[in-house]
């Protein structure tokens, strides 16, 4: 089966979030890029351009000495891809939640992406 533009645009900003590189994250990111970070029904986090983005992605990669994303399942439709993800960290700092550093936390969850231009235009991550 042939994989389309936007899974490989999918998997490279995963694989490329594993890795801590948030040059790679950025690279298929539209300018207007809208990320929601939504726990529990409630949205908690929203980054409005690939610079907001940029700038949370940085900060973000000081919470975890480890993380990775493995997606479970691939959902393909027109603009939109969205995958079931098993989430893996390791704690690099205390949490204001009780989550200690060198704590694994393991959570599932689903990311959707959406395109415009050839590009991701809108990341909502749901746990």
């Amino acid at each position: 089966m042939e994989t389309s533009p936007q899974k490989q645009l999918v998997q490279a900003y995963i694989e490329a979030y594993n890795r801590f590189d948030v040059a790679g994250m950025l690279a298929g990111l539209h300018e207007d890029v809208v990320f929601r970070n939504i726990l529990g029904g409630e949205v908690n986090l929203t980054t409005t351009s690939k610079e907001s983005f940029r700038q949370q992605a940085e900060q973000a990669r000081q919470y975890f000495s480890q993380r990775e994303q493995r997606v479970t399942n691939w959902q393909v439709a027109g603009n939109r891809v969205e995958v079931l993800l098993d989430y893996t960290g390791v704690a690099a700092i205390d949490f204001p939640n009780g989550l200690k550093a060198g704590d694994t936390l393991r959570l599932q969850g689903k990311s959707v992406f959406k395109f415009a231009n050839g590009r991701i235009i809108a990341i909502d991550d749901i746990s």
